[in-house]
């Protein structure tokens, strides 16, 4: 069932966005924010009943949601939005994805979490596709300004809060073209891809922590 709900998505935006790659990021960053918005619905909602709380699965969730916002506003920025036909599939899709989440993560987190990681998988690949075509036209463009806001001139907590799988120095991209912000969204893809492997895992109910909490508890005491 996950293969399946993955492929529809997958299929539909190859399918219609063939030949548009902008749109097809839009529409992909779209529908890859709405899992993480399923996933702290439930865990609030949970909290809310006192069935259990954990925070740091929040933080996490919502950190991978503000760094898949930056990447719509980047498609944004480059226009993939452009058409109200694009903007009406996008959220279409999205808010019924959002539903099916939400009733998946009920049911079977495990089930949620591997299906954010397939979606982000494909990602990472379409990404990495797109790239090796059009190194050369990505290298002549600047930057767009909200990429260098959010990569260089931000606060960069919640960049680091999602990044599960980093634990020796903290990832700086570089931002000096626009084939350099392809480049950080790839590799933001493959973090999300580390992370939802990570919530999976057998122990993740006990283990897992956020960053900044585990670098708490590895600190030395002085």
């Amino acid at each position: 069932m996950i293969r399946l709900l993955v492929g529809v998505l997958v299929f539909v935006i190859n399918t219609v966005y063939r030949d548009r790659p902008i749109p097809r990021f839009y529409v992909l960053e779209t529908v890859a924010r709405v899992p993480y918005f399923s996933y702290l619905s439930v865990l609030h909602f949970s909290e809310t009943l006192g069935l259990w709380r954990k925070s740091d699965w929040l933080k996490v969730h919502f950190a991978e949601s503000w760094n898949e916002l930056h990447h719509l506003l980047i498609m944004e920025e480059l226009g993939g939005d452009k058409m109200w036909i694009d903007r009406f599939l996008a959220r279409s899709v999205a808010l019924l994805y959002y539903w099916i989440v939400i009733i998946l993560y009920v049911i079977h987190p495990k089930a949620a979490y591997n299906f954010m990681e397939l979606v982000e998988g494909h990602a990472y690949d379409s990404y990495n596709k797109y790239l090796t075509e059009n190194a050369d036209e990505l290298k002549a463009q600047p930057a767009p300004q909200i990429a260098i806001q959010y990569y260089r001139d931000g606060d960069l907590y919640m960049f680091d809060e999602f990044q599960t799988g980093q634990k020796l120095e903290p990832r700086r991209p570089s931002v000096n073209n626009l084939y350099d912000v392809f480049v950080n969204i790839r590799d933001d893809e493959q973090e999300h891809v580390k992370t939802m492997f990570a919530c999976q895992q057998t122990n993740a109910q006990l283990t897992f922590k956020s960053p900044h909490s585990q670098a708490q508890l590895e600190a030395p005491i002085s």
